[in-house]
């Protein structure tokens, strides 16, 4: 678009932007960018051979959720050999992927830290007692006290 916007010839336009010049006229007919033109796939482009079996290996998976799905799909070809084939794991492991985002277990929460130099010093305070420190040969009862500074620890 910018280059037909610089020159105003097609030709030009799409050599600059790598492209051929039918591919081109049909972005400048749109008046769209590539990006803007592509739309989500919503439908199936082959049946999922993994339906009949979907229901034992989402319960396999509630019992046992870190279990891979290349560890399922060796299960399934012991039970039934000769029915799937090596290229059928990763559409497993995308169904897998797709369990866990829906219905898996939470993943934790974690919230980074961020330290600013000079900023703050942690303590720590432990009982000693139970070295048995003594002194005059008295024992003495006393915390031990560690700093951190946590920026450069």
């Amino acid at each position: 678009m910018e280059e037909m916007a610089k020159h105003g010839g097609l030709g030009l336009a799409s050599a600059r932007a790598g492209m051929d010049r039918k591919t081109a006229r049909k972005y400048v007919k749109e008046g769209k960018f590539p990006s803007a033109l592509e739309q989500e796939r919503t439908w199936r482009t082959r049946e999922d051979p993994f339906e009949e079996q979907w229901d034992s290996l989402a319960a396999r998976l509630k019992e046992a959720p870190e279990l891979e799905a290349k560890t399922l799909f060796e299960e399934l070809c012991a039970r039934e050999p000769g029915r799937y084939k090596p290229g059928q794991l990763r559409t497993l492991q995308r169904r897998v992927r797709q369990w866990r985002a829906q219905q898996g277990p939470e993943k934790p929460v974690f919230f980074a830290q961020e330290h600013r130099p000079g900023e703050a010093m942690q303590t720590d305070f432990t009982w000693a007692n139970e070295l048995e420190v003594t002194v005059g040969g008295q024992p003495f009862a006393h915390l031990l006290c560690h700093p951190v500074l946590p920026y450069s620890n």
